[in-house]
């Protein structure tokens, strides 16, 4: 289902109140916009630092983490979220690495 949406001169949409409660978005909500087969395509990137919990895995008990882990640990994080934004850009733009 869609709604029908008007630019203004200032290149703006004003996403109808209907879309903005379904996706939970609210002002401020930042976007990644592209295109895909001619269409524009914007999804809110509307992570917060609660849905980073967990990203490093579970803690050991009674073991401390030294800083190198952490590095590790973070580094690994970033290369595979990384390799996930260039596969889906990859994607939208027909191009296969």
């Amino acid at each position: 289902m869609g709604i029908l949406a008007t630019m203004s001169s200032k290149g703006q949409l004003t996403i109808p109140k209907e879309i903005r409660d379904q996706l939970n978005l609210s002002e401020g909500t930042r976007f990644f916009v592209s295109v895909r087969d001619g269409e524009v395509v914007a999804r809110p990137k509307n992570r917060s630092v609660a849905d980073l919990a967990g990203i490093l895995g579970k803690p050991s008990i009674g073991v401390g983490a030294t800083l190198e882990d952490f590095d590790e640990a973070i580094g690994q994080a970033v290369a595979e979220d990384d390799e996930r934004i260039v596969r889906e850009w990859n994607e939208l733009h027909g191009k296969k690495r």
